[in-house]
């Protein structure tokens, strides 16, 4: 069962999130916010898998309450807004989330984007994901230096395996590019993700640009 949290100040958008996630038999909405301070409390209760958090709430906004969840808990984040501006992307990834939605997202959707932030996966699809990070690094350089020190910790098959993860390759295509079996790159994305502290694929892909494995084109 994939359990939830629910943050946003506007109760009838968190009424009917909830009604939609908590239809499905494998979804369960088990806390709901109304303000960042309040998430992180209702993260810290009930450790869900994936907290859906509000962008612009009163207070403690979502983005802050983002930094506090990713840090301090193993809670996935996906961030949700009326707005698509790319600085609200940016300091959402930045923060530490896993997707990005806005808030008039299809109900299938929603659902898809639940469980797959819920399995340790990347929300965006990997062309945008690409783009939109080569961006970021190119015009946002943050803390790059400090990450690329902490690439001696790989073995050179680890750091094939995050350049690829930056191209925005499956495990599939990984594999078949490496030449090893997908079990294999499993273990190497686990290893890369524990090594570099960094909680997801989209987490890796900014790494791998911050890094200059992969040169923003």
């Amino acid at each position: 069962m994939i359990r939830v949290v629910l943050a946003d100040d506007q109760e009838l958008v968190r009424t009917g999130f909830a009604m939609i996630l908590d239809a499905q038999p494998d979804i369960e909405v088990v806390g709901e916010a109304d303000h960042g301070a309040a998430a992180i409390a209702a993260v810290g209760e009930h450790d869900p898998d994936v907290a859906l958090l509000d962008i612009r709430m009163p207070g403690m906004d979502g983005i802050e309450a983002a930094k506090v969840v990713c840090a301090e808990t193993r809670t996935r984040v996906v961030m949700l807004t009326t707005f698509d501006q790319d600085d609200y992307v940016y300091d959402a990834l930045y923060a530490g989330a896993s997707g990005f939605l806005l808030k008039d997202v299809r109900r299938d959707d929603l659902v898809h984007a639940v469980r797959v932030v819920a399995m340790g996966e990347s929300l965006l699809a990997p062309t945008v994901t690409r783009r939109l990070i080569a961006d970021i690094t190119r015009n946002r350089p943050r803390a790059g230096a400090a990450v690329s020190d902490r690439l001696s910790v790989l073995t050179e098959r680890e750091r094939e395996t995050l350049r690829l993860l930056g191209r925005g390759l499956s495990n599939a295509e990984i594999a078949a590019a490496m030449v090893v079996s997908e079990h294999t790159v499993k273990t190497h994305v686990s290893n890369v993700l524990a090594k570099l502290g960094i909680r997801d694929r989209t987490q890796a892909v900014i790494a791998a640009y911050e890094t200059r494995l992969i040169e923003p084109s």
